[in-house]
């Protein structure tokens, strides 16, 4: 009995060699013809918020370096869920990407239900950049800090709301997390993504928003939204007045949201390692560097190893965090 299991052991091992042997030039060959056909970029949240206009600023740069057309596809709805359930479907070629953020990770630990493994259905190829939340409100609202912010809505209970880029986004735990701490009577308001969470925040649909600060920028700089507090390890560079939670004396509000490109799993590793390289020359470029800090946005730009490195603790750290919140999965 030994003896036959041990050859065939062997017999499947030597399978195994060739297989890989045969397999590896052709993985090779592959990367090398890459891209054979124009490349969908699918962006699981609506046109305009900052993973958005991070996309198609990366889109336009990889199409001029791979001389094929890189074309963004807006897929919104279900807190990332139907643009990733299209990529994680995708053939395994390379041709179709996902840029998403760190909803992706997060959503585990909040819907009792996904159509695909976060991790195990992915090839993770590159953290693009990193990004700040704010609290902002409209000029009318009656505070002025964040002092002033707990106060008012303790005043009026049940009168006020926050609204999120989608349940289960980084803009819902914090918000939620912070609600509950405080004992803040307020009710969330989720949307499909920051552009129509902003359009309602500046019509007054909602008192109040999480929001990432590349979006609220420009509306902060106008004057039509004024700044309360920020996520983050440190002040965002672009808000610089602006004090983060921690530095008000409520800390386990460090963790940065992040953009990132992931394809289908099982896409060769040549092809990964193809791509991944060239969206970190990509986002070295000055003209790119300083178009993501215009937006607010840290550039990152780093191999597949590092970004599932950072994938396997930020899943841990935010499941963490939605336990600690209380929140439960829906």
């Amino acid at each position: 009995m030994t003896i036959h299991l041990t050859r065939r052991r062997l017999m499947h091992g030597a399978i195994a060699t060739t297989a890989s042997t045969l397999i590896a030039p052709v993985a090779r060959a592959q990367s090398a013809a890459f891209p054979g056909r124009p490349v969908k970029l699918v962006v699981p949240f609506p046109a305009g918020g900052a993973t958005d206009l991070t996309a198609r600023l990366l889109a336009g740069k990889l199409a001029e370096a791979w001389g094929q057309q890189v074309i963004v596809e807006n897929k919104p709805g279900a807190s990332g869920m139907i643009g990733g359930e299209q990529v994680a479907r995708a053939p395994a070629d390379g041709h179709t990407l996902l840029a998403t953020i760190t909803t992706h990770i997060q959503n585990p630990a909040l819907f009792a239900k996904i159509p695909y493994d976060a991790l195990k259905d992915f090839e993770p190829i590159s953290q693009i950049c990193l990004s700040y939340l704010v609290l902002a409100v409209k000029p009318d609202f009656p505070a002025r800090d964040l002092r002033e912010f707990i106060a008012a809505v303790r005043a009026a209970p049940g009168r006020h709301t926050f609204g999120s880029f989608g349940t289960g986004s980084s803009s819902h735990i914090v918000g939620e997390r912070f609600a509950r701490q405080q004992g803040l009577d307020m009710t969330h308001v989720p949307y499909k993504g920051a552009a129509p969470l902003v359009t309602d925040l500046l019509g007054g649909q909602v008192s109040s928003s999480w929001i990432d600060v590349s979006t609220a920028t420009q509306h902060i700089a106008a004057g039509k939204l004024r700044p309360i507090v920020v996520t983050g390890p440190r002040r965002a560079p672009m808000l610089p007045a602006v004090p983060t939670l921690g530095e008000l004396g409520y800390p386990g509000y460090e963790p940065l949201g992040w953009v990132g490109l992931f394809a289908p799993a099982g896409t060769p590793r040549p092809l990964i390692e193809k791509i991944s390289r060239d969206v970190m020359r990509v986002v070295k470029l000055p003209e790119v560097q300083a178009r993501l800090n215009e937006q607010t946005l840290v550039p990152v730009g780093d191999s597949p190893e590092s970004f599932a490195a950072t994938l396997r603790q930020d899943m841990a750290l935010w499941a963490k965090i939605v336990a600690d919140a209380g929140i439960k999965p829906q």
